[in-house]
Protein backbone atom coordinates (compact mmCIF):
# COMPACT_ATOMS: atom_id res chain seq x y z
CA UNK A 1 0.00 0.00 0.00
CA UNK A 2 1.29 3.36 -1.00
CA UNK A 3 1.15 5.58 1.64
CA UNK A 4 1.04 9.72 0.66
CA UNK A 5 1.29 12.41 3.05
CA UNK A 6 -0.79 15.03 1.12
CA UNK A 7 -3.52 18.28 1.45
CA UNK A 8 -7.16 17.42 2.15
CA UNK A 9 -9.22 21.16 1.01
CA UNK A 10 -11.27 22.28 3.48
CA UNK A 11 -13.44 25.68 4.40
CA UNK A 12 -15.53 27.58 2.04
CA UNK A 13 -15.46 28.72 -1.63
CA UNK A 14 -12.65 31.11 -2.17
CA UNK A 15 -11.12 30.61 1.36
CA UNK A 16 -9.71 27.39 1.70
CA UNK A 17 -7.88 25.94 3.86
CA UNK A 18 -6.36 22.12 3.68
CA UNK A 19 -5.77 19.66 6.53
CA UNK A 20 -2.61 17.68 6.22
CA UNK A 21 -3.77 14.02 6.33
CA UNK A 22 -1.92 10.97 5.51
CA UNK A 23 -3.45 8.86 3.01
CA UNK A 24 -3.44 6.04 0.89
CA UNK A 25 -2.48 6.94 -2.44
CA UNK A 26 -5.78 5.55 -4.04
CA UNK A 27 -7.65 7.69 -1.74
CA UNK A 28 -10.21 10.71 -2.57
CA UNK A 29 -8.30 14.16 -1.90
CA UNK A 30 -11.25 14.71 0.69
CA UNK A 31 -12.04 11.38 1.29
CA UNK A 32 -10.43 8.35 3.21
CA UNK A 33 -7.47 9.11 5.32
CA UNK A 34 -5.01 7.15 7.82
CA UNK A 35 -4.32 10.58 10.31
CA UNK A 36 -4.74 14.32 10.24
CA UNK A 37 -1.33 15.32 11.29
CA UNK A 38 -1.97 19.01 10.54
CA UNK A 39 -3.44 21.87 9.44
CA UNK A 40 -2.77 24.68 6.58
CA UNK A 41 -4.11 28.14 6.64
CA UNK A 42 -2.79 29.92 2.94
CA UNK A 43 -4.61 32.61 4.19
CA UNK A 44 -2.97 34.29 6.35
CA UNK A 45 0.44 36.42 5.75
CA UNK A 46 3.31 34.55 6.24
CA UNK A 47 0.74 30.98 5.44
CA UNK A 48 -0.30 29.44 9.28
CA UNK A 49 1.40 25.88 9.25
CA UNK A 50 0.45 23.97 12.29
CA UNK A 51 1.07 20.05 12.20
CA UNK A 52 2.29 17.34 14.33
CA UNK A 53 6.35 17.09 13.91
CA UNK A 54 6.90 14.00 15.71
CA UNK A 55 4.14 12.07 13.54
CA UNK A 56 4.81 13.74 10.03
CA UNK A 57 8.76 12.81 11.15
CA UNK A 58 7.75 9.08 12.30
CA UNK A 59 5.70 8.78 8.66
CA UNK A 60 8.60 10.55 6.64
CA UNK A 61 10.61 7.66 8.16
CA UNK A 62 8.53 4.98 7.62
CA UNK A 63 8.43 5.26 4.21
CA UNK A 64 5.23 7.98 3.15
CA UNK A 65 5.60 9.78 0.46
CA UNK A 66 4.74 13.64 0.71
CA UNK A 67 3.26 15.42 -2.38
CA UNK A 68 5.19 19.07 -3.57
CA UNK A 69 3.05 21.23 -1.42
CA UNK A 70 3.43 18.98 1.72
CA UNK A 71 7.28 18.43 0.98
CA UNK A 72 7.81 22.45 0.67
CA UNK A 73 6.03 22.57 3.68
CA UNK A 74 7.91 19.59 5.82
CA UNK A 75 11.19 21.64 4.63
CA UNK A 76 10.06 24.51 5.40
CA UNK A 77 9.96 23.36 8.99
CA UNK A 78 12.50 21.05 9.59
CA UNK A 79 10.74 17.76 8.96
CA UNK A 80 13.16 17.03 5.75
CA UNK A 81 16.36 18.31 7.45
CA UNK A 82 15.12 15.93 10.53
CA UNK A 83 15.08 12.84 8.68
CA UNK A 84 18.21 13.64 7.00
CA UNK A 85 20.32 13.96 10.41
CA UNK A 86 18.33 10.77 11.69
CA UNK A 87 19.37 8.65 8.51
CA UNK A 88 22.92 10.03 9.21
CA UNK A 89 22.31 8.70 12.92
CA UNK A 90 21.56 5.00 11.05
CA UNK A 91 23.73 4.96 9.30
CA UNK A 92 26.78 5.86 11.55
CA UNK A 93 28.10 8.81 10.13
CA UNK A 94 26.97 11.16 13.42
CA UNK A 95 25.94 10.19 16.70
CA UNK A 96 22.33 11.36 18.19
CA UNK A 97 23.64 14.32 20.06
CA UNK A 98 25.22 15.56 17.35
CA UNK A 99 22.62 15.30 15.44
CA UNK A 100 20.01 16.99 17.87
CA UNK A 101 22.54 19.73 18.72
CA UNK A 102 22.11 20.26 14.63
CA UNK A 103 18.75 20.61 14.32
CA UNK A 104 18.13 22.66 17.51
CA UNK A 105 20.36 25.17 15.88
CA UNK A 106 18.35 25.36 12.56
CA UNK A 107 15.20 25.07 14.28
CA UNK A 108 16.24 28.06 16.14
CA UNK A 109 17.75 30.23 13.45
CA UNK A 110 14.49 29.16 11.41
CA UNK A 111 12.23 30.65 14.04
CA UNK A 112 14.27 33.72 13.90
CA UNK A 113 13.86 34.56 10.51
CA UNK A 114 9.99 33.45 10.43
CA UNK A 115 9.46 36.27 13.37
CA UNK A 116 12.00 38.42 11.27
CA UNK A 117 9.27 38.12 8.26
CA UNK A 118 6.20 38.60 10.67
CA UNK A 119 7.98 41.96 12.26
CA UNK A 120 8.59 42.96 8.92
CA UNK A 121 5.20 42.82 7.21
CA UNK A 122 3.95 44.73 10.72
CA UNK A 123 6.25 47.34 10.10
CA UNK A 124 5.79 47.32 6.39
CA UNK A 125 2.51 47.78 6.64
CA UNK A 126 2.48 50.73 9.36
CA UNK A 127 5.04 52.33 7.21
CA UNK A 128 2.56 52.14 4.62
CA UNK A 129 -0.46 53.22 6.40
CA UNK A 130 0.81 56.37 7.99
CA UNK A 131 2.78 57.28 4.25
CA UNK A 132 -1.06 57.34 2.82
CA UNK A 133 -2.03 59.45 6.22
CA UNK A 134 1.15 61.91 5.41
CA UNK A 135 0.06 62.08 1.47
CA UNK A 136 -3.83 62.71 2.20
CA UNK A 137 -2.68 65.24 4.64
CA UNK A 138 -0.89 66.89 1.80
CA UNK A 139 -3.51 66.71 -0.41
CA UNK A 140 -5.71 68.27 2.10
CA UNK A 141 -3.62 71.16 2.99
CA UNK A 142 -3.15 71.94 -0.79
CA UNK A 143 -6.88 72.02 -1.42
CA UNK A 144 -7.33 74.08 1.88
CA UNK A 145 -4.45 76.52 0.20
CA UNK A 146 -6.35 76.67 -3.02
CA UNK A 147 -9.50 77.68 -1.42
CA UNK A 148 -8.21 80.67 0.70
CA UNK A 149 -6.41 81.74 -2.78
CA UNK A 150 -9.81 81.88 -4.37
CA UNK A 151 -11.55 83.37 -1.55
CA UNK A 152 -8.72 86.20 -1.52
CA UNK A 153 -9.26 86.52 -5.40
CA UNK A 154 -12.94 86.82 -5.17
CA UNK A 155 -12.71 89.43 -2.45
CA UNK A 156 -10.11 91.55 -4.76
CA UNK A 157 -12.28 91.27 -7.47
CA UNK A 158 -14.90 92.51 -5.50
CA UNK A 159 -13.22 95.20 -3.58
CA UNK A 160 -12.70 98.17 -6.75
CA UNK A 161 -16.36 97.15 -7.81
CA UNK A 162 -17.34 97.93 -4.20
CA UNK A 163 -15.30 101.08 -4.50
CA UNK A 164 -16.35 102.11 -7.66
CA UNK A 165 -20.42 101.29 -6.22
CA UNK A 166 -19.78 104.18 -2.89
CA UNK A 167 -17.82 106.59 -5.36
CA UNK A 168 -20.74 106.62 -7.95
CA UNK A 169 -23.33 107.60 -5.30
CA UNK A 170 -21.16 109.88 -3.76
CA UNK A 171 -20.49 111.55 -7.56
CA UNK A 172 -24.19 111.96 -8.18
CA UNK A 173 -24.77 113.08 -4.77
CA UNK A 174 -22.16 116.14 -5.46
CA UNK A 175 -23.61 116.87 -9.24
CA UNK A 176 -27.19 116.78 -7.25
CA UNK A 177 -26.16 119.39 -4.56
CA UNK A 178 -24.64 121.85 -7.35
Amino acid sequence: MAVKIRLARRGRKKAATYDIVVADARAPRDGRFIEKIGTYNPQTNPATINYDADRAFYWMMTGAQPTDTVRAMLSYRGVLYRRHLQLGVDKGAITQEVADQRFSAWKEEKDAKIEGKRTGLVDAKATAKKAAFDAETKVKEARAEAQRQKAAALLAANAPAAEEATEAPAEEATEAAE
